[in-house]
């Protein structure tokens, strides 16, 4: 089968400039596979680029073993973080600019030199790492009822949509991350709890996995980046007058409301 890579790019920018739900690509064609998935999602950023916009760092999505197991997988998928997406800790998330909405409790990276697969390693992550801090995700995917494949989710840049940073930061080294706990509430409810070893036993083993994907595809994570190792909780619902905060040991609180 020959993807037409032009089509579904604008089929999948045009879902995201009318803020409309579409049919995900698996659902009209047969045979779509990771590898060609992430030929639509390369096209799909370098038209932003071409845009305007400018990749500021990259993220990992299904990096707990249950979200795994749930969707017969056994890697992460990996995406991209535009400039135009980041919100300051705090800020009100329009919902007038989104489709379906859903918030998730982040550990992010800030990279001090670049990293370049094969064979790096969770060490090697800590390493290159400025700076380690919470943050939210607000991911939207652009298909009908949230549902996809795993192919699905990384054409569509891994349902990246916005992301916060935390203004805490400590040392990469200064912590042990797998013990980092995190509390998310939403309208000052408890509704998740997790510690970073939620993810795949390790944040940093995340962020190396990512780098060994990127150098299968020429690439590698460079200095400056920020990096999200990936939602700790289940992604929850954000309607008008929602306010959603992750409590961190360590890294403080990360706080976003919607309007």
């Amino acid at each position: 089968m020959t993807l037409d890579i032009d089509h579904w790019v604008g089929y999948l920018l045009d879902a995201v400039d009318r803020r409309a739900e579409v049919a995900a690509i698996s659902s009209q064609i047969d045979g779509l596979t990771v590898e060609a998935a992430y030929d639509v999602q390369d096209a799909l950023i370098a038209a932003r680029v071409a845009a305007g916009d400018r990749v500021v760092g990259a993220k990992l999505g299904v990096t707990s073993k249950a979200k795994q197991l749930q969707m017969g997988i056994d890697e992460p998928a990996y995406g991209w973080l535009l400039g135009s997406t980041q919100r300051p800790g705090g800020a009100d998330i329009a919902l007038d600019e989104l489709i379906h909405p859903r918030c998730e409790p982040e550990i992010v990276f800030q990279m001090a030199t670049d990293l370049e697969g094969p064979g790096v390693t969770a060490h090697d992550v800590l390493d290159a790492t400025a700076t380690v801090s919470g943050g939210i995700e607000i991911i939207d995917s652009r298909y009908e009822r949230f549902k996809f494949t795993l192919p699905d989710v990384i054409a569509d840049n891994t349902s990246a949509a916005r992301f916060v940073v935390g203004s805490d930061v400590v040392g990469a080294v200064d912590i042990d991350l797998r013990l980092v706990d995190c509390v998310f509430e939403i309208d000052g409810a408890g509704v998740a709890s997790a510690t970073g070893a939620a993810l795949l036993g390790d944040p940093a083993e995340c962020v190396a996995l990512l780098a060994n994907h990127l150098a299968a595809r020429g690439r590698r994570i460079e200095a400056g980046w920020i990096v999200l190792a990936g939602a700790l909780t289940d992604a929850f619902p954000l309607v008008s007058g929602t306010r959603a905060a992750a409590h961190y040991s360590d890294l403080g609180t990360v706080v976003i409301r919607s309007g």
